[in-house]
């Protein structure tokens, strides 16, 4: 195993790899590439400076071995710069952390913050109220480790997913790219330099820090012992970093099993291919399960199995740049998407270490706890995948497609394709880290590998299930009760001069239509006949069925995050109480200039009038009729 970065000749060779296994199966297989910006560290230097006159220059890379080609430790599309300033430790870099030093008079004006992961901010977000506190620089650790302390954690700082110079469109060749002065590509970059820190060297600095004392409240959860105050200063920290941003090649890898009988019905299974170093977890177990649903895909396809509907294996590019292989994809294909697609699964990292997870769009739930209870458990004699997620902390949780952290997000909150990410293990301390390689799996994260058994039982069959079964098992009914809970969550939170009443009559409305469905669909299935008749009555239903989800886009999309258009699941902020219906929620915490109460409670219920229009919409794909 080796390290294989998006955009370099290392992960250029997996795609051939991928290529060549999916065809020595006899798999019908072909390549999609795209012509895309990516960014990649130059140089990068950070030393503190005592008040004696000495200094120590720390170390911003793991120790790594000879030839293994691994890339220094760094944030992609961070611009560079240079800094010296007093270091000042802002906690996770929220709303809240900056109200509490202003609190203690702490001005982080020109200073390098050092900002510890977690809170529920990306490091986009970090970065950007880092620089609005009017911040010089930016150092991210995470101190959710121990034996890994000198791990460092790459990723990106871009704002938003995709090509950041083709923004709603697939970069292929010959197609237009915005400049790298424009605008609208200004806005996706931060404007000040961060980089990631280990926990050994954040130690080293914030254990030197003076002035004001740590705020109570986050005392109790700081994980490195020596933090008694956040500065700023005395120390002074020297901080340099200087990349590149050019245009780089990228290759999406697909192998396609075409439907027998409904060949222009696509259910799509995907993984990522590239990885920040060697990437053993992150993303080569997903991709090794992907590999294996080839090969025992194959084995079906040779005993005379052929899928009711086409299955396309996918291999995405450039997923720790933004998702930009599913994004260009998805971009490019979204005609066919939406009247093609049945549903996308998704696996990143397909074994993280113990205990199952899922996540999806609700219609889907009662097919994943169908799937699950015909998978042995990897962790348990004798019981299934489902009784133990079962006895698990929280029952059978099922989480929702809101994050914007893997390939699914493009499919859901861009496209409206009803969707599933599984995976093993709630997170992993070697994360994005050179730690992350096939030594740590063997020992940590999978001894036995039978959790990757498990993970690939769960994605394959659920595939099988989507593209075999002549009704769709889809349950609206999930959904129906989703959308009631999310409304009474609302609810509790809103000012009474607020009218939740057309957005709950929407719901009901829903509810009905679901209700109908689901006695529609047990008088289908329970037809054993399939003359014409009847294929075309599942051909209907099964186009409903499909084409529910997507009444739940807005072709504006949310206000100032244009291009994700679901008004169910999309990217929240920090500041939001809520996990669902993202406009709802942008407008609650939404503080224009200028804007008085009345006008803040009318943008609220305007978003709450977008909320009900598209659960209408839904409804009326799901019964099928024009109004």
């Amino acid at each position: 195993m080796h390290p294989h970065l998006a955009g370099t000749k290392p992960n250029s060779d997996t795609a051939l790899f991928l290529l060549k296994h999916f065809t020595s199966l006899n798999l019908k297989t072909h390549t999609t590439s795209y012509k895309t910006l990516l960014s990649y560290p130059l140089h990068s230097s950070l030393s503190s400076h005592f008040k004696n006159g000495s200094f120590i220059n720390l170390p911003l890379t793991e120790p790594s071995e000879p030839g293994s080609n691994m890339v220094h430790a760094y944030h992609a599309y961070s611009p560079s710069g240079s800094v010296y300033s007093k270091p000042v430790f802002v906690n996770y870099g929220r709303d809240k952390d900056y109200r509490a030093l202003g609190s203690l008079g702490v001005n982080v004006k020109g200073c390098i913050v050092i900002v510890r992961k977690g809170g529920g901010l990306g490091r986009n977000t970090v970065v950007e109220k880092a620089e609005k506190n009017g911040a010089a620089a930016v150092l991210i650790y995470n101190d959710e480790v121990d034996t890994w302390r000198n791990g460092f954690e790459r990723g990106h700082v871009m704002k938003g997913v995709g090509d950041p110079l083709s923004p709603g469109w697939g970069s292929v060749d010959g197609s237009e790219r915005l400049s790298l002065d424009d605008n609208e590509v200004l806005e996706r970059f931060p404007k000040i330099p961060s980089m990631p820190i280990s926990v050994d060297v954040a130690d080293a600095v914030l254990s030197s820090l003076g002035e004001s004392m740590v705020p109570l409240e986050w005392r109790s959860t700081l994980k490195i012992k020596g933090i008694t105050h956040v500065g700023p200063g005395p120390t002074m920290l020297n901080f340099t970093y200087l990349g590149e941003n050019k245009l780089a090649t990228i290759q999406n890898v697909f192998a396609v099993i075409k439907g027998s009988e409904e060949p222009d019905r696509h259910v799509l299974l995907g993984n990522h291919r590239d990885a920040w170093t060697y990437g053993a977890v992150d993303p080569s177990s997903g991709t090794a399960a992907l590999l294996d649903l080839a090969r025992r895909y194959s084995i079906l396809l040779a005993s005379g199995w052929k899928p009711r509907r086409t299955i396309v294996l996918c291999s995405w590019d450039a997923e720790e740049f933004g998702m930009i292989g599913s994004t260009e994809w998805v971009e490019q294909n979204l005609i066919n998407l939406g009247s093609k697609a049945v549903a996308y699964l998704n696996v990143d990292c397909a074994v993280q270490g113990p205990g199952f997870f899922v996540g999806s769009t609700p219609q889907l739930d009662s097919l994943i706890h169908d799937v699950t209870k015909k998978v042995n458990d990897p962790d348990s004699e004798g019981v299934s995948v489902y009784e133990t997620w079962a006895a698990a902390d929280g029952g059978n949780n099922i989480q929702r497609l809101g994050r914007v952290d893997s390939d699914f997000a493009p499919f859901v909150q861009h496209a409206g394709v009803p969707s599933i990410d599984i995976y093993y293990g709630k997170d992993f301390p070697v994360y994005h880290t050179a730690f992350d390689s096939y030594n740590w799996m063997a020992e940590y994260g999978d001894p036995f590998f039978k959790r990757h058994v498990a993970a690939t039982g769960i994605w394959g069959l659920l595939a099988l299930r989507l593209a075999d079964d002549p009704v769709l098992p889809f349950d609206y009914l999930s959904y129906a009760n989703e959308l009631r809970l999310y409304r009474d969550k609302l609810s509790s939170m809103l000012d009474h001069k607020i009218s939740l009443h057309p957005l709950t009559t929407s719901i009901e409305e829903f509810a009905s239509a679901a209700k109908e469905v689901d006695n529609e669909l047990k008088e289908l299935r329970l037809l054993e006949t399939a003359d014409q008749f009847v294929e075309m009555k599942r051909r209907a239903m099964n186009d409903r069925l499909m084409l529910a989800e997507k009444g739940f886009l807005d072709g504006d999309g949310l206000k100032g995050k244009q291009w994700f258009k679901h008004l169910v699941f999309g990217p929240l902020n920090d500041a939001e109480k809520l996990d669902f219906f993202p406009g709802i929620a942008d407008s609650m915490t939404r503080t224009s200039t200028g804007a008085n109460k009345k006008e803040r409670l009318a943008d609220i219920q305007h978003e709450i009038w977008r909320v009900t229009r598209a659960v209408q919409r839904a409804t009326s794909a799901l019964r099928g009729e024009f109004t």
